[in-house]
């Protein structure tokens, strides 16, 4: 069930579903999640904000941060309204129970059109990177995700994943390691960077059962992008 929203400002094409609970916001690439040493104000910030001046709310506005993309990432965060909805969504990140499908655009055809794949990665704190391993090795976390080619241009191929687990920069790092680094991601092999310096990675799906309203809830949004390629492809996916 998702709550219609009259959206009357560009920065409301963003929400893609609200409830008294939680607000879910689709990411534009620019935009930091929670704050950290730029100093540049983070999307809580600008949801708190945004409910406080919309609501007419006298006092201060919860917005507690569930989970996080990266920086270069656009697409569905959740923000929780209540202490009690934080703690609640909390518990279904760690049982696994929310479920997270990606788009990603490779330039690089991956050798099959749906696979499993499973790596064992070590972050370096030093670089902000993750490096896969085809087999356990000292200090690494397991790390899974199924990809499935959905389309390709003259160019460049469309995957749809399905994140298994979560671990630091992990499509970025497992894509990389099959020979299909994500478009714009320099970090993970890609030979340029694009313009804004943002990477073909979005987090296009959310489902879950509403840990409070006992609901599904199907929540999907694509990029908020002029981009050529995205505009491209978002014509193809269902």
């Amino acid at each position: 069930m998702i709550k219609e929203i009259n959206k009357t400002s560009i920065w409301e094409e963003q929400i893609a579903y609200e409830d008294n609970h939680i607000i879910v916001i689709n990411k534009m690439p620019s935009e930091i999640v929670q704050g950290d040493k730029t100093g540049d104000m983070p999307l809580s910030e600008k949801v708190q904000n945004y409910i406080k001046e919309r609501d007419h709310k006298p006092g201060n506005v919860f917005c507690g941060v569930i989970h996080r993309l990266d920086r270069p990432v656009s697409g569905l965060v959740i923000f929780a309204k209540t202490s009690k909805a934080l703690s609640r969504f909390n518990e279904l990140f760690r049982e696994k129970t929310i479920h997270k499908t990606y788009l990603a655009v490779v330039k690089n055809k991956p050798a099959k059109e749906k696979d499993l794949l499973t790596h064992y990665l070590i972050k370096n704190e030093k670089t902000n990177t993750s490096k896969a391993f085809v087999k356990e090795v000292a200090g690494s976390s397991k790390a899974q995700l199924e990809y499935e080619l959905v389309a390709s241009s003259d160019n460049y191929h469309l995957l749809k994943i399905n994140l298994l687990t979560g671990r630091h920069h992990q499509i970025r790092c497992q894509l990389s390691a099959i020979g299909c680094p994500i478009k714009g991601d320099l970090k993970y092999g890609f030979n340029r960077t694009n313009d804004g310096g943002f990477i073909h990675l979005h987090s296009y799906k959310i489902d879950f059962l509403h840990p409070i309203k006992k609901e599904e809830v199907k929540i999907q949004a694509l990029p908020l992008s002029s981009d050529a390629v995205w505009n491209y492809f978002s014509k193809i996916v269902d």
